[in-house]
């Protein structure tokens, strides 16, 4: 069973950034994909940024250009990047990951591992 677990949520003002990291344990896999999803209040829970195992990375037109996924693979673990925070990104950040190549941001059945989440609040 793989384990998930995120970190470097916090409070931020408008235009500040962040970096979230996602470190996995567990049975690793020579082909996946790692994503970021969040979810804010009454919404539902969208992908925005995704890397392949082999170094394939895909955005949601909502964060190109702003924020940067990238990994360390000796470490295992992801990190988020978040350059240029909005208010609109305040959201509850979940880290998942498949023992497949997804190709792309993917939705919420893409995925077969799920982090507990971590809150990210950017405030105006």
């Amino acid at each position: 069973q793989v384990q998930l677990v995120e970190s470097g949520g916090g409070s931020v003002q408008a235009g500040g950034s962040l970096r979230l990291s996602c470190t996995a344990s567990g049975p690793m896999y020579s082909t996946y994909s790692m994503g970021w999803f969040r979810q804010a209040p009454g919404k539902d829970r969208e992908g925005f940024a995704a890397i392949d195992s082999d170094g394939t990375v895909s955005y949601a037109d909502s964060v190109k250009g702003r924020f940067t996924i990238s990994q360390d693979n000796t470490k295992n673990t992801v990190y988020l990047q978040m350059n240029s925070l909005k208010p609109e990104d305040t959201a509850m950040y979940f880290c998942a990951a498949d023992p497949r190549s997804v190709g792309y941001c993917g939705t919420m059945t893409d995925f077969q591992y799920w982090g507990q989440g971590t809150q990210v609040t950017v405030s105006s």
